[in-house]
């Protein structure tokens, strides 16, 4: 499973959670807001289908910061930040994700 559907995976899981993740797609930065199964480009445009992955593939995972959601810009409560996508791996698959 793609690294981008296994994050969404683990919102759906835990629902009260946020990520935010670095990453580079395309030889270019984003950021991606995940959120209850779905992700959002803060950077580039996000197709309007949500079964388009915002996250391909081979998008090199740069940090993940985890948070309470809902996200609140103004105020952000995080619990984690900076994982790398080894310091996720243990976590989704405790999860079984």
């Amino acid at each position: 499973m793609a690294p981008g559907l296994r994050l969404e995976q683990f919102t759906l899981r835990q629902p009260s959670l946020v990520l935010l993740v670095r990453a580079v797609v395309a030889g270019e930065a984003d950021e991606v807001m995940i959120y209850r199964g779905f992700s959002s480009s803060l950077v580039r445009p996000t197709a309007a289908d949500p079964e388009v992955p915002v996250l391909p593939e081979n998008a090199e995972i740069e940090a993940i910061d985890v948070m309470v959601g809902p996200y609140n810009p103004a105020a952000p409560q995080y619990l984690h930040r900076g994982l790398s996508w080894g310091d996720m791996l243990p976590i989704l698959e405790e999860l079984g994700i």
